[in-house]
């Protein structure tokens, strides 16, 4: 599991005073590269071994707001043959006690660009997600 701090923007945040529903999909964005940073330390050839975004879930539990300290826990659910799905569990902190506000998923499947196919997951995804 990767935790990915996450700073709330004031352009994030709707006329309704709260963080707007499609605004979470960059947070999770932004740990998911967090997770790949952390788990493929070293430098990763993107383009014979990418990724494509086959899906994403969102569950909403709570309103975020402007001023909310945010983190999100990143971990693999499964591994498939060309695919895996990574889950999000977005926690507001206050002081000792984390609350869950959202989560969600993703499907990414893995794709070679240069051949513009689909490829199995790397051996090296599989070693570091599980």
């Amino acid at each position: 599991m990767v935790i990915t701090p996450i700073q709330i923007r004031f352009s994030d945040v709707d006329l309704m005073g709260h963080v707007n529903n499609a605004v979470y999909l960059n947070y999770f964005e932004s740990a998911r590269m967090n997770y790949f940073r952390t788990l493929i330390r070293d430098q990763w050839d993107w383009v014979n071994f990418g990724i494509l975004l086959g899906n994403n879930t969102v569950d909403y539990f709570k309103p975020l707001l402007l001023n909310d300290q945010v983190e999100i826990e990143t971990k693999c659910l499964k591994i498939g043959n060309k695919s895996f799905v990574l889950e999000y569990i977005l926690y507001v902190i206050n002081g000792s006690k984390k609350t869950k506000y959202a989560s969600g998923t993703s499907t990414l499947v893995c794709f070679n660009y240069n051949e513009k196919q689909t490829i199995p997951v790397p051996d090296k995804f599989k070693q570091e997600m599980l």
